[in-house]
């Protein structure tokens, strides 16, 4: 019973201290597939992520973002398909 209610207590602190901005909503609009979407999809995974994004005119915080964060194996493929879909914006009011 005591392991239980410290178990529960310490998941509350935790959520506690998550910041609101981590729920912030997804404002992310996505356009068409296209030709140019499609290039941009496979420079941002083959070549490096952020690229994609720049081709695609999303703002200069989201491309660094990408550049940065693409760097790790499983964010190289969420960029190459953020660059795919030619997703503007996103949460955080476009910073991802």
């Amino acid at each position: 019973m005591k392991r239980t209610l410290c178990l529960l207590v310490m998941m509350a602190l935790v959520f506690a201290a998550v910041p609101t901005q981590a729920f912030a909503v997804n404002t992310a609009t996505h356009g068409d597939i296209t030709g140019k979407t499609v290039v941009s999809g496979l420079v941002s995974l083959l070549i490096w992520p952020g690229i994609g994004q720049y081709m695609n005119d999303n703002q200069t915080k989201k491309n660094w973002t990408h550049a940065i964060i693409g760097l790790f194996p499983p964010f190289r493929l969420w960029s190459g398909w953020d660059g795919l879909i030619d997703r503007q914006g996103g949460r955080w009011d476009g910073k991802i």
